[in-house]
């Protein structure tokens, strides 16, 4: 993404403490910076921002712990082995690399950024990913400055659940701003749901793999549920934008421009596939009869637009996702209803 695009600001830091939201949304003067540690990188999000950043002309290191296969093995990208829980660790990367620029892809516990924020203290910036689930109400849209993060009890702050994970990344957010107003230059990036090549959740590649299948598909709610997604790509960008020319205690969501219902975006892979689907839209009374629950379907959420940029358009986004899907075993089905009770629930429907 172009450096004078215009990234959406979250001012939840200036609305929390009572005064006016201050909004990023015009030309700041770029730091010069010339190296990057990113601690994770060898999965998808930070596989992605490892990338950037190298084909940016940054010297990139990245900081893992070594469990996975390092998808850079040459001698561009170099490469640190430690668990980043620890603080020696993070203090040994800190020696070795000397980074201008942290990105912190793997910080899942509030405790995690504090410590992040004060042994990279001094960087020119510290960015945190979040999440688009730090919000911690459910309206549509979330707007910044209005929707409230999600509280965290400490217990949740310790507690490694998907049903603490939003809470747990509110209390990260309110980290990076705790070290911003101490001098920090750290930012904080919130994806909504993150689609794209690698992507190890598989919720995505549910619904690439039914389209590559079947020619009839279930979609819960007829197929009207909105959900904003952001390409890994774009992500990848946005978190060199915000470090480059971001605004210390600020937090900035990311998401594609125009967020397309679920019968869209199974619309958008049968292009992408050069095929014909057939969606059968089920309401709440039919999935019931067949066992089944909307949210039994990955990705089904009511949502729409959140702030974004120029976002690459669906249909290149998803010719590379596709194509990188075609090449992998990950299919998702697992994350979905099985094909045979959905099979039966389409013919029940179309008799």
């Amino acid at each position: 993404m172009p450096l004078q695009q215009t990234l959406g600001v979250d001012c939840q830091t200036a609305a929390d403490a009572g005064g006016e939201p201050h909004c990023f949304a015009g030309p700041v003067r770029e730091r010069r910076m010339d190296s990057v540690l990113v601690i994770g990188g060898g999965r998808f999000i930070g596989r992605h921002t490892v990338t950037e950043f190298r084909d940016a002309g940054y010297d990139v290191t990245m900081l893992t712990r070594g469990r996975r296969q390092n998808p850079f093995t040459n001698a561009e990208v170099a490469h640190i082995e430690g668990d980043r829980r620890e603080r020696d660790t993070l203090e040994t990367a800190r020696e070795r690399v000397n980074p201008d620029v942290v990105v912190d892809c793997v910080a899942y516990f509030p405790e995690d950024v504090r410590v992040a924020t004060d042994v990279f203290a001094d960087v020119g910036a510290y960015v945190y990913i979040s999440s688009g689930a730090a919000y911690g109400a459910e309206r549509t849209p979330k707007r910044e400055g209005e929707t409230p993060l999600a509280g965290c009890t400490a217990e949740q702050a310790t507690t490694d659940s998907a049903e603490t994970y939003g809470p747990r990344k509110a209390e990260g957010d309110r980290e990076v701003f705790a070290a911003a107003e101490d001098g920090v230059q750290a930012m904080s990036v919130r994806p909504t749901v993150v689609y794209g090549p690698y992507d190890y959740t598989e919720r995505f590649a549910y619904w690439v793999d039914r389209v590559a299948e079947y020619d009839r598909v279930v979609v819960p709610s007829d197929g009207l549920s909105l959900w904003q997604m952001a390409y890994v790509e774009d992500v990848a960008s946005a978190l060199r934008l915000v470090a480059e020319r971001g605004t210390a205690g600020e937090a900035y969501n990311v998401g594609d421009e125009h967020a397309p219902t679920l019968r869209e975006w199974v619309d958008l892979l049968a292009r992408v596939h050069e095929t014909d689907v057939e969606t059968i839209g089920v309401g709440e009374r039919e999935l019931r009869a067949a066992g089944l629950a909307p949210d039994d379907f990955p990705i089904y959420r009511k949502k729409k637009k959140n702030l974004g940029w120029s976002s690459t358009p669906h249909e290149t986004a998803l010719a590379v996702t596709v194509a990188e899907h075609l090449e992998n075993d990950r299919t998702g089905r697992e994350f979905g209803p099985d094909r045979d009770t959905e099979a039966a629930l389409i013919d029940r429907l179309t008799e």
